[in-house]
């Protein structure tokens, strides 16, 4: 396995495990802004432990750097809030369909730092993306809350498409558990002060979710993640990371018995093609 199908492999047990994170909006009793609060600081505690268990080293290259690591930090940070109060406006399957708007706006935003122009493939497969993730959403529903859910869903995409072009440009240098430390320290340090329920009133229940959410589909899976970016273009990793509404479609099926419609059949068909395609197309050598 050369490095590049290894990136690949990171990126796509990352995204099985990105699949499972909106389960939890609905499973922790807790408002968006203090689950974001709470996962990111469990989320860099493991980092950190996991960092000097390995004896890697935890400080920055340089200032640019730690400017760079702040930047990242609150573009995450933003993220992480509104995907999470998109889950809660909108439902499971909305928000995450909106949220899921990123790989086209990847498409179209990393050309700008690349100076270069979209390729035609991508957008051919991002058509077909779009197509199967409208496909997804079983009802269409515009009342006020499922509204403002979608629009704060489109918000986050933009803020995760932006973290990744950034990353990927200017701090894949550094190792996925490291860069995340800085990304998920800085978040947490960010909202911290505008959390609504603090430590001693969170359930056990919740502390354990916390926990989870944290450790296994935070901490985890942002270090592949960001691991895969060092070898593949953030367009790819946001195509590939299509496969995560479908991911995240069966966990709602196995924890909240949400079944799915013969359109949401479709669709998530449509989305794994286009995912298998890009995957295939990486895998070959033909970027």
């Amino acid at each position: 396995m050369n490095v590049e199908q290894q990136s690949l492999l990171y990126l796509h047990i990352a995204v099985f495990l990105f699949g499972g994170t909106a389960i939890f909006s609905k499973l922790i009793g807790l408002p968006a802004l203090d689950i974001t609060v709470y996962r990111t600081g469990i989320a860099a505690l493991a980092l950190f432990t996991l960092l000097t268990l390995q004896k890697k080293k935890i400080t920055l290259a340089s200032k640019k750097d730690y400017g760079i690591a702040i930047l990242l930090g609150v573009v995450v940070g933003i993220h992480w809030v509104t995907y999470f109060a998109a889950m809660q406006m909108a439902g499971v399957t909305v928000g995450i369909i909106a949220f899921f708007t990123y790989p086209v706006i990847t498409i179209f935003i990393e050309p700008l730092f690349n100076k270069s122009a979209p390729k035609a493939k991508d957008m051919l497969t991002a058509l077909v993306v779009i197509i199967g993730i409208v496909l997804l959403i079983p009802e269409i529903n515009f009342g006020n809350q499922i509204t403002l859910g979608i629009v704060t869903g489109v918000f986050s995409a933009v803020f995760f498409a932006l973290r990744n072009i950034l990353h990927k440009n200017y701090f894949s240098h550094y190792s996925g558990p490291h860069t995340m430390l800085y990304q998920t320290l800085v978040a947490c340090l960010m909202l911290c002060l505008f959390i609504e329920i603090p430590p001693g009133q969170v359930t056990q229940r919740d502390w354990l979710l916390l926990l989870l959410v944290g450790v296994v589909f935070t901490a985890t899976p942002h270090a592949l993640f960001a691991s895969s970016l060092r070898h593949l273009s953030a367009t790819t990793a946001g195509l590939i990371s299509c496969l995560q509404p479908l991911y995240g479609s069966i966990l709602a099926f196995m924890l909240l018995h949400e079944r799915p419609n013969i359109l949401t059949m479709i669709g998530g068909l449509m989305v794994v093609s286009a995912a298998i395609f890009e995957t295939w197309s990486v895998s070959r050598g033909r970027r």
